[in-house]
């Protein structure tokens, strides 16, 4: 049996996420007519913890001297979204300025369909490895 090393978790030792292409919309199509993909990162845990932290608030409970935290679930896949898009530039003012929107989430939301977003929404969470279960990652595990 080969002996236990570290060396496999050492940083300069781990394969680095590549960003990932994403197809967000059939209907933005490039001169050969297919569809243009969208560039996704990876987000930092820091970077996620931060974006955890400011769509969580502290709400009072009413008759109380209580208060009790509160997540938007919908805020923070926007806000996760809009940091991992790369291209196109959501914030580039000549994009905003042709679809008469103001702001990064505003075009977003302009540019794409309810369905056609929620899939980017989707596709941004695979990016950062949030598609495999516990179950799927113990089979991997048990069956190398």
């Amino acid at each position: 049996m080969a002996e236990k090393t570290l060396k496999a978790f050492f940083k300069e030792h781990v394969i680095k996420k590549a960003p990932v292409q994403y197809a967000a919309s059939k209907r933005m199509v490039g001169e050969d007519g297919k569809p243009v993909p969208w560039e996704i990162r990876v987000l930092t845990n820091e970077e996620m913890d931060s974006l955890r932290d400011a769509c969580t608030k502290r709400i009072p409970v009413k008759g109380t001297k209580d208060w009790k935290m509160e997540f938007d679930q919908d805020k923070f896949m926007i806000e996760m979204t809009l940091k991992s898009v790369v291209f196109p530039n959501l914030n580039d003012a000549e994009l905003q300025g042709n679809w008469d929107a103001i702001g990064a989430e505003e075009l977003l939301k302009a540019m794409l369909t309810p369905g056609e977003l929620a899939d980017l929404y989707s596709a941004v969470s695979q990016a950062s490895d949030f598609e495999a279960g516990m179950g799927d990652k113990i089979k991997t595990v048990k069956n190398s």
